[in-house]
């Protein structure tokens, strides 16, 4: 079984900007609403995925992804989404050792930003970043799921 462990922060400021060295665009939307799993297709600039995680809160759960055409992909977003797709541009930036997933969303959920770094084990260490704000992995609105069902603009405290 592939297991993710991967953390999520709130964003401050501006200034991982100049660190990124890549971005690309992504789109995704949920073919399920409720259950033990999310399954999402997600086009991300000229490729496609179909993606399946446990639906649950915290840093490790279980995660397969799978390539599936790009015209396939968009007639499921188009067709088949139980919710609005949530769009967000990725950047990607390296800090002391560590790659961070920058993710900047759009539409309903804009201005929201978000930081995630992937790690290969629950405890390992790794160097806050000067933008890193509170770390929000416990916190389920802010996985891309519930994002799409609960956009950050309907949030009463958008904290």
């Amino acid at each position: 079984m592939a297991i993710e462990i991967e953390r999520k922060f709130r964003v401050d400021g501006e200034q991982w900007r100049e660190q990124a060295h890549a971005s690309r665009r992504f789109e995704q939307g949920y073919l399920c609403g409720d259950g033990p799993a999310s399954v999402r297709v997600r086009i991300e600039d000229d490729q496609a995925n179909l993606n399946i995680k446990a639906a649950v809160v915290g840093t490790s759960r279980a995660e397969y992804e799978y390539a599936i055409p790009v015209a396939e992909a968009r007639e499921m977003l188009a067709t088949m989404c139980v919710a609005a797709p949530v769009i967000k541009t990725r950047h990607w930036v390296v800090h002391a050792g560590h790659t961070w997933e920058i993710d900047v969303f759009e539409g309903a959920n804009a201005p929201l930003i978000v930081a995630e770094i992937e790690l290969d084990d629950v405890d390992e260490t790794f160097e806050r970043p000067l933008w890193l704000g509170r770390e929000v992995s416990d916190d389920r609105r802010y996985y891309n799921h519930a994002l799409a069902f609960s956009p950050y603009a309907d949030w009463a405290d958008q904290a």
